[in-house]
């Protein structure tokens, strides 16, 4: 476009055409070459491009294998954005960052994964973002089957085992299960809300102390 008015820049971005206004002031104080004035229009001059990313090399091959290892050990969801998110970071490098990204040789493989955890890690994974209750028929290591209702708080990686850490409302305590061990997951209706007493940050206190002592 030759110019593009504030009015469309806002419905383009869900804000207000005062945030628009505001936005293009500090992009223009920045030293971005922002041309045009309000009720006109603006553009940028056909010359600028933005800088590349510069990401050491260590730190490419990082993003590199830890979206390799969550393809092949996260949930389906995540898995399949996997994919695609290292596409763009490999067009967004440099090209020499790009050939020592292509050439990492840290791999994770993806053949020991068993998709009924693939399955539960997204009804967890959900359900921590939704902030929603879980049902979970649960059989331990004794093979003693439970039932319980948690209000789950985060999901860790052990080697081979995903563990959510959940306040468990039926022992009124942190509980930590294993998804390979859920029988059956289920997202319920009701919500909750974290506070001091029940959230991440309290769990990790919780394994912290156990760990000192």
């Amino acid at each position: 476009r030759r110019l593009t008015t504030a009015a469309l820049l806002a419905q383009r971005l869900g804000v207000s055409e005062r945030t628009v206004y505001r936005d293009i002031q500090a992009l223009s104080l920045s030293g971005v070459p922002v041309e045009g004035e309000a009720g006109i229009g603006y553009r940028l001059r056909p010359d600028y491009d933005v800088p590349p990313l510069m990401f050491t090399s260590m730190e490419v091959e990082a993003m590199v294998a830890g979206l390799r290892l969550l393809k092949a050990w996260g949930g389906g969801a995540l898995a399949a954005a996997a994919d695609p998110s290292l596409e763009k970071l490999m067009a967004a490098l440099p090209p020499q960052r790009r050939v020592a990204a292509q050439q990492s040789r840290i791999f994770a493989p993806e053949y020991v994964n068993q998709p009924a955890v693939r399955e539960a890690f997204d009804i967890v994974h959900t359900a921590i973002g939704a902030q929603r209750l879980l049902r979970i028929d649960y059989s331990d290591a004794q093979q003693r089957e439970s039932v319980r209702v948690v209000q789950p708080l985060g999901l860790f990686f052990w080697g081979n085992v995903w563990l959510l850490a959940a306040w468990c409302t039926t022992r009124s305590d942190y509980r930590s299960f294993r998804l390979d061990r859920c029988r059956a997951l289920t997202m319920l209706d009701e919500h909750f809300l974290e506070t001091s007493e029940r959230s991440l940050n309290g769990f990790l206190r919780t394994i912290h102390s156990d760990t000192q002592g």
